[in-house]
């Protein structure tokens, strides 16, 4: 039995599920879910970690979250200049809590994936590999994988040339190469290292 599911038969309910995706690419925001799921519900024999699902199965998915009855989601993006500010596993606690907050049902209690947790309005657990092992973490990672994807294929068409609908802003060798071809753009995270360390004052 996962925790979340004996969490449930404790009578802990509404109990949301958070996730975030995006604390190790060099651009583009970290986006954090919640997600609260009816217990019994027939996505719950669905969801897995987002890492483990191929890019259609994973897309599939995340349309029968956002829309499937008996489902809450709530999403934060938390972008680039914040990050650079509050540094990103700030930025990362600070999108977990505004998903949360973002619910239209309110949850008695939060698992969390890690060991971190953010300060909820909630009983709150975190749980290791939890995208792994708890349904409700699992559909949240989906769905802030999906969004965060989805912002940087916009973004791509914005600032041609760094392969962000490729690597999603990840530190790809072709995206270090496009650095330092190019310059940073506005959507990079200035603090990082990867990116202060090559950029040539370029950025658009």
């Amino acid at each position: 039995m996962s925790l979340e599911d004996s969490l449930i038969s404790r009578g802990c309910w509404p109990l949301c599920g958070v996730d975030e995706a995006g604390r190790g690419p060099l651009a583009g925001p970290v986006v954090a879910a919640a997600v609260i799921m009816e217990p019994g519900h027939e996505l719950r024999l669905l969801v897995r970690d987002s890492k483990q699902l191929s890019h259609s199965r994973r897309r599939d998915i995340f349309e029968s979250i956002m829309s499937a009855p008996g489902v809450h989601v709530g999403y934060s993006l938390v972008d680039e200049r914040c990050i650079d500010e509050i540094n990103i596993l700030q930025a990362a606690l600070k999108a977990m809590r505004e998903a949360v907050l973002c619910l239209d049902l309110k949850p008695l209690c939060a698992v969390v994936d890690g060991n971190i947790a953010p300060v909820l309005p909630c009983t709150c657990y975190t749980v290791v590999r939890g995208d792994e092992f708890e349904p409700s973490i699992s559909a949240a990672s989906i769905v802030a994988k999906v969004i965060r994807d989805t912002h940087m294929e916009q973004m791509d068409r914005l600032y041609p040339g760094y392969g962000f609908a490729r690597h999603k802003g990840y530190p790809t060798r072709a995206h270090y190469e496009a650095i330092r071809r190019l310059g940073a753009c506005p959507i990079h995270r200035r603090s990082f290292r990867g990116v202060s360390s090559i950029d040539k004052g370029k950025g658009r």
